[in-house]
């Protein structure tokens, strides 16, 4: 590991234990920072009701904390909507955003068009599968963008439990993710959980950032991140054990080539082809082939986008 790196460890990463909700608070009324929660939901109506209603009990109700509680629901065709609307949160569907770009299913378009209908200085993603969730969860990662004015982004880690086995989730950030950060972003190499859905960063940042429209949105975020801000403008919380709906094998593979490539476009622009990936699934006759587009598009920084220009100068 570079020197740098363990540097950053001993001074970046922290628990959320250490910032007392007491102190976050009392940061935020000095600083007059607003903090936005945004939740990407596509059918999740089993869990995005339970983690809107905490958030905005613990954070909104008891605590000023939270400003603004967003669900934007990406095309959901159960009730995710509705539960969400019924927890408190203000849920905004992902095709009324920016209307005159037709949008494409992925996460990372949905937390890109989220910047438009949120207004919070801090923006904090968290992903609408989550089991078990406390609000800690947000305290703890949006506390140093609120106590620290040198840090623009914060991850949270966290054990991954797999039926049963702790720390054995995140096969695709072991797999793919860690070796393309090591070998390639070796100044990455810190980060627990680099794909985590769990962070919050400055709109200043995320607003000059480019958005990988699928899976790779996470990777390409911290690269891209790393290359505008530098290293000690990045932290990461420790916020316990996170529980949610794992995804099958094949599910997987998708999440890796589209993290390759999001990977891939960051070392060698140009030479642009359009991937795509190959799986198996046994069928009546044998094995037969399902061949998958890989996410190529990025969103563009959202600062060069006319209607969100517009929204800043109102």
């Amino acid at each position: 590991m570079l020197e740098e790196v363990e540097r950053w460890l001993s001074t970046r990463s922290w628990s959320a234990t250490d910032r007392p909700l007491h102190q976050i608070l009392a940061a935020k009324q000095r600083t007059g920072r607003t903090v936005s929660v945004v939740l990407p939901a596509l059918n999740e109506e089993e869990t995005v009701g339970d983690i809107a209603a905490v958030i905005r009990h613990d954070l909104m109700r008891q605590v000023p904390l939270v400003d603004e509680l967003v669900v934007v629901d990406s095309g959901s065709t159960d009730r995710t909507s509705e539960v969400a609307a019924a927890a408190g949160a203000t849920v905004v569907h992902r095709d009324e955003i920016l209307p005159r770009l037709p949008a494409v299913p992925g996460k990372g378009e949905v937390l890109w068009r989220s910047l438009l209908v949120t207004s919070g200085d801090i923006v904090c993603f968290i992903d609408a599968d989550l089991r078990d969730f406390s609000s800690d969860f947000v305290s703890g990662i949006v506390g140093p963008l609120l106590t620290d004015p040198d840090i623009d982004l914060v991850k949270g880690m966290y054990d991954r439990p797999l039926g049963g086995a702790a720390g054995q989730g995140g096969r695709v950030t072991e797999l793919m993710a860690r070796p393309l950060l090591n070998m390639h972003w070796p100044q990455l190499a810190g980060f627990v959980q680099p794909l985590g859905g769990e962070y919050a960063a400055r709109r200043s940042l995320l607003e000059q950032l480019p958005f990988p429209v699928g899976y790779g949105v996470e990777l390409g975020m911290l690269v891209d991140a790393l290359h505008l801000v530098g290293l000690d403008a990045l932290a990461q919380v420790d916020i316990g054990v996170r529980k949610h709906r794992h995804q099958d094998g094949q599910a997987l593979g998708r999440m890796a080539a589209a993290i390759y490539r999001t990977a891939q476009l960051r070392l060698a622009r140009g030479h642009l082809i359009r991937p795509s990936l190959t799986q198996f699934e046994r069928g009546g006759d044998g094995f037969e082939p399902r061949t998958y587009s890989v996410d190529t598009e990025e969103r563009p920084p959202m600062v060069d986008i006319a209607e969100y220009q517009a929204r800043r100068a109102a």
